[in-house]
């Protein structure tokens, strides 16, 4: 009997023990399963925060209430019908001497359909559809656009690979090709050294130039801006600068790489493009973790605070001021009125200076730059025109 039990009880460790793998490969079969499913879900989720966020972001223009009302030195709307006057055209741009202005911007397009594909990500404008490409194409003519407006007589140099067929077909409008690195991870730093060439071509070609009494200043900037009003006369009413800067208030950023004014002048150009040359020092040694967004503006803040003396309240306020590094005179023109932009409009600029000269439309406020257009184009009412870009400043679009 007992023999019996033994063998019985054999038998059963025998069978557990032939069972075994097969609890543990089922044990890793479930734990397996459990993760896939965890990781599914979390993809899940993820694909819908991102279908939130696609969601939080119009396809049509959305307005809303405009910063600013009742202020006395502020833009003053009623939904889109400006109740207070903006626009001065009557800014002489030949008031320095006959000197003339031209813009200056780095375009590269990225990310293009390939050829027998359909864009799936076309958006709608007005009455113009835009793939990818196109919409990069149509920020820089309405760039262009409205500079032709405000300041008629500027030129636009358009700075490019070499290997892209820009073609912009617009009068006064110069393609300059400069050889680089235009990978998207590299933009930013590019810009500078491509900025640096441009003042080298323009130093060899002054001399020439000068015989023939022609000066010309310099204004680079992202193709994001609008031009809204003349202000070519900050070359006269402030002589004596090399060099121009646009701050804001923010204690990391202070200064918004934008817009860069240089004065055309043999000493203007030379110490400008040694202070870009400053920069671009501090941002290959301090800042190449973020060559491709807010690296420039890292490097700018970084030069301007350890080489020149420097006052945090004074950029605490809306009011140009001049500052020197080395032997370079320094002209630093508030964002409120050279560089606003619509999300700051609603923040800390408190809406929008009645004497503002260059809309910034950073970020997702790509379509908004083209509906302003679109409108002013149908209005010819800047006033109006800049009512509209405020009470729709606070929306992210998808463009």
């Amino acid at each position: 009997m007992i023999m019996r039990i033994r063998r019985t009880m054999c038998g059963g460790w025998r069978g557990f023990l032939l069972l075994l793998p097969l609890l543990v490969f089922l044990s890793y079969l479930f734990s397996v399963l459990e993760l896939h499913h965890h990781e599914t879900g979390a993809i899940d989720d993820e694909r819908v925060k991102e279908k939130k966020t696609s969601q939080n972001k119009f396809d049509h223009l959305v307005l809303g209430p405009a910063a600013g009302q009742g202020l006395p030195d502020r833009l003053q709307c009623r939904g889109i019908k400006a109740l207070n006057k903006t626009w001065h055209s009557s800014a002489a741009q030949n008031s320095d001497s006959g000197a003339s202005v031209a813009f200056l911007s780095v375009f590269a397009v990225y990310n293009s359909t390939p050829s027998g594909r359909v864009d799936s990500d076309s958006v709608t404008v007005g009455n113009a559809s835009y793939t990818k490409a196109e919409r990069y194409m149509a920020i820089l003519d309405t760039y262009i656009k409205f500079i032709q407006v405000a300041m008629p007589q500027s030129h636009v140099y358009i700075l490019t690979d070499p290997a892209s067929d820009l073609r912009v077909g617009k009068e006064r409008v110069i393609i300059h090709p400069i050889e680089g690195l235009y990978s998207r991870d590299q933009l930013m730093l590019q810009r500078i050294k491509l900025y640096i060439a441009f003042l080298d071509t323009r130093l060899e070609e002054l001399p020439k130039l000068l015989e023939n009494g022609q000066i010309t200043h310099y204004i680079f900037t992202d193709s994001d801006i609008t031009v809204v009003d003349d202000f070519s006369q900050i070359f006269h009413e402030y002589p004596n600068f090399h060099l121009a800067l646009t701050f804001r208030n923010n204690r990391d950023q202070p200064i918004n790489s934008g817009f860069i004014a240089v004065r055309g002048t043999q000493e203007g150009i030379q110490r400008a493009r040694n202070f870009l040359l400053e920069v671009l020092k501090a941002y290959t040694t301090r800042y190449m973790k973020a060559s491709r967004m807010l690296g420039d503006q890292l490097a700018l803040a970084w030069v301007v605070k350890s080489q020149m003396p420097f006052d945090s309240r004074r950029f605490t306020k809306p009011v140009a001021f001049m500052e020197t590094m080395n032997t370079t005179s320094i002209l630093f023109l508030p964002c409120a009125i050279y560089n606003w932009t619509p999300p700051e409009g609603a923040g800390q600029f408190h809406g929008m200076p009645l004497d503002v000269k260059v809309v910034h439309f950073k970020g997702s406020r790509k379509r908004l730059m083209l509906e302003a257009w679109n409108y002013f184009n149908s209005s010819s009412n800047m006033a109006d025109t800049l009512c509209l870009i405020l009470g729709s400043g606070r929306t992210k679009y998808d463009f």
